[in-house]
């Protein structure tokens, strides 16, 4: 195995070459030795079922976001008579997997140590990650399909090289923005290596992508500084299939108003600055539960943080699987997250039909119009969060008010059929002109 066939990234090759200060040099360009197939130029209407690829670099199925969208977007399709196919690197055999990293490492670390004296550890695991999915991505028949849709920027660099070939519809779905994220959360250094390998990559999704599919307008900015270009960005907020329920009618003198906050315990999602906010509401929790649902990396120090503050009215639930029952059951949905793209757990509150509080991040605002279908706050502002608890406890018609909007513009715009229909429209769109 030489070098060439183990960094088949010119373009990052160059980019790496610019950062270490060299005059970028035999970075081999890949070229396949497969024949591009013939293709039917004239097929409008000729056509109306599509076989269609969606690929990720992430484990599928999973839990989060990213799992729940394409398990909508392909169910939806297939309801449709529509051919989808999902793919992933877990799906591949483990043993074939580790012989792969095993074989790539050394030829990468040789890679890198050769041409710049150093090696970076994150990018070397990346890349190898990376080099393996794509020799199991090289053994699918991508000729078969339509249209291919990337849900990450790996899938797009990787399947944007193969489609040099292929030639077919190219989407890009990204769920975050993989180097901003990173750098907000000091993962990696402004100005690092590992800074201008992502951003190269980041770049070139977008070149390769016919089109990009966003979840909210808060992905056009970051994604046009990246060098997309806005006519060449379509936003299709996430649909659901919620499943119909009877909200009973709750807060009364024998019931508990009941507080709910579905999310990860990771340290992005807030729920410390809930347990904040929370702590200097006493005076209006007597007759109040807090219900915590989810399970992850903050949740001994959450214990903690409930137990130092008194809040006796907060229960951890744990990762549940009766979600729409618990919601059915809410008065007011909380998730004051300081880093998020498009939360699922809001969308299902606002099918739920419940009042909900959230923070002022990625496509929130896009979902809640505040004091119309919700409140939102700044993030890690529990000041703010305490002010919007309060009014919710203490004011039933203006929760009642927002609960009724919310769940109308859920059924509107956040259904599986609303979110289908416009992507379907996009595929065809492309294919007929392709």
């Amino acid at each position: 195995m030489n070098n060439e066939i183990t960094f088949p990234y010119p373009y990052i090759v160059e980019r790496l070459d610019q950062h270490y200060g060299l005059k970028s040099h035999s970075s081999k360009k890949f070229v396949s030795t497969e024949q591009p197939k013939k293709r039917n130029l004239s097929k409008k209407g000729t056509k109306k079922k599509l076989s269609i690829l969606i690929a990720t670099f992430w484990s599928f199925p999973h839990v989060g976001g990213l799992s729940n969208y394409i398990i909508n977007l392909s169910t939806g399709l297939r309801s449709q008579g529509h051919k989808v196919d999902i793919i992933s690197p877990n799906q591949f055999s483990t043993s074939e997997v580790k012989k792969l990293r095993e074989s790539v490492t050394p030829n990468l670390r040789g890679f890198f140590t050769k041409r710049y004296g150093i090696y970076n550890d994150r990018i070397l695991n990346h890349k190898r990650l990376i080099y393996v999915y794509e020799k199991m991505l090289e053994t699918i028949d991508l000729e078969k399909y339509d249209i291919l849709h990337a849900q990450d920027l790996f899938t797009a660099n990787i399947l944007g090289r193969f489609n040099e070939i292929y030639r077919k519809p190219l989407f890009y779905t990204p769920h975050g923005m993989f180097t901003f994220n990173r750098l907000k959360f000091d993962i990696i250094k402004e100005g690092s290596v590992e800074e201008a390998y992502f951003k190269e990559l980041e770049s070139k999704a977008i070149t390769y992508a016919s089109h990009i599919i966003v979840l909210s307008d808060s992905f056009r900015e970051p994604l046009i500084k990246l060098g997309a270009k806005n006519r060449n960005i379509t936003t299709v907020i996430t649909g659901i299939d919620y499943p119909m329920n009877q909200r009973q009618e709750k807060a009364t003198s024998s019931h508990k108003l009941t507080i709910t906050c579905v999310a990860r315990l990771g340290p992005r999602k807030g729920h410390n600055h809930l347990f904040e906010a929370l702590s200097r509401l006493k005076k209006y929790t007597t007759n109040i539960e807090v219900l915590i649902v989810g399970d992850g990396q903050m949740r001994k120090t959450l214990e903690k943080q409930k137990k130092d503050l008194g809040l006796s009215m907060v229960k951890f639930l744990g990762s549940r699987d009766d979600v729409p029952l618990l919601l059915s059951k809410t008065d007011i949905f909380v998730l004051p997250t300081i880093n998020d793209s498009l939360p699922l757990s809001i969308i299902e509150a606002m099918h739920s039909g419940t009042a909900v509080i959230s923070t002022n991040c990625g496509g929130i605002p896009e979902l809640i119009t505040n004091n119309k279908t919700g409140i939102i706050v700044e993030p890690g502002n529990s000041e703010q969060l305490t002010h919007a608890l309060k009014f919710l406890i203490t004011n039933k018609k203006a929760r009642n008010k927002m609960s009724t909007n919310a769940k109308i513009f859920a059924k509107k715009h956040l259904t599986i059929d609303s979110m289908v229909g416009k992507i379907k429209h996009l595929y065809i769109d492309f294919w007929e002109m392709n």
